[in-house]
């Protein structure tokens, strides 16, 4: 008897661990090829120097990768895990609302690459860019602990 896979986990920060809610990214919208978000900056998650740590922004983009690559494979059976995170902090932030959006550079069969971006609302300035690798795995079998 084969086991059916588990369904694609809630991903809502209620949901999250406190590593994922603490960073407070939500999740507007998302397709198997695209997903816009949001997150509002503040002194959580400030460096001593009072601007927004990098690697929030690094969070950001692995989160809104692999729950938008995950989504795209979920009928196969499947979810995608980062493999390689690379992300650009090209401005420095003290704080208010940034829109993120995540966008498929390619999807294939083992691997996926996603672009995401996130910008100052107030500004409409990029503060901080990055691309996702991420390699195409079985959900785990739903009678597995």
């Amino acid at each position: 008897m084969t086991a059916k896979p588990a369904s694609v986990p809630d991903v809502s920060l209620e949901a999250a661990s406190r590593f994922v809610a603490a960073s407070g990214f939500v999740i507007d919208e998302i397709s198997d090829a695209r997903l816009t978000g949001h997150v509002d900056l503040g002194e959580d998650h400030f460096t001593p120097w009072g601007v927004v740590h990098g690697g929030l922004y690094t969070t950001i983009v692995e989160s809104a990768g692999s729950v938008a690559a995950s989504q795209a494979v979920a009928e196969r059976g499947q979810y995608a895990v980062g493999v390689h995170n690379a992300t650009d902090f090209l401005r420095p932030s003290s704080g208010g609302r940034a829109s993120v959006e995540a966008e498929a550079l390619q999807q294939g069969r083992t691997q996926q690459l996603w672009q995401v971006v996130i910008t100052d609302d107030a500004t409409s300035k990029v503060l901080a860019r990055g691309q996702l690798r991420l390699q195409n795995v079985p959900l785990p079998d739903s009678d597995q602990s």
